[in-house]
């Protein structure tokens, strides 16, 4: 199985990679989304700014849509997964669409907050932790 991750120029592109790897899986990384979109798994990285990333996302945007249209399966890590939206508040660009709504701002309210609300990271842990037992 080939898993790569697509390389928009920051992000946690390391200890992603090391965390992907398992029996069976051969881990890359990727700067072009056109070459990305071409794995059996595609994982977008998190760290960086919505605009930077889509820019480099815009030259094979379409090709991307493309392939997680056709069932590519993709994981999106914190600004991953915001570039799962068509556009985000949070800068200029164009993401992949794949949620119709715009990625918003947590409000003020909670923005100012000691505790930030939960995303269901521990579902996902306890899943993935799951899957690798024999």
């Amino acid at each position: 199985m080939k898993v790569t991750l697509f390389d928009y120029g920051a992000g946690n592109l390391h200890s992603l990679a090391k965390a992907c790897e398992c029996p069976g899986a051969t881990v890359s990384i990727e700067p072009d989304p056109a070459r990305a979109a071409q794995a059996d798994v595609l994982v977008l990285p998190g760290v960086g700014a919505f605009a930077a990333a889509a820019e480099r996302l815009a030259p094979g945007l379409k090709a991307m849509r493309n392939a997680l249209e056709g069932g590519l399966p993709c994981l999106g890590v914190c600004l991953g997964m915001q570039l799962f939206f068509k556009d985000s508040e949070e800068g200029p660009g164009e993401g992949l669409a794949r949620r119709p709504s715009r990625k918003g701002r947590l409000p003020e309210e909670v923005e100012t907050t000691p505790r930030k609300p939960r995303q269901g990271n521990r579902a996902l842990r306890d899943r993935l932790l799951n899957s690798r037992r024999i």
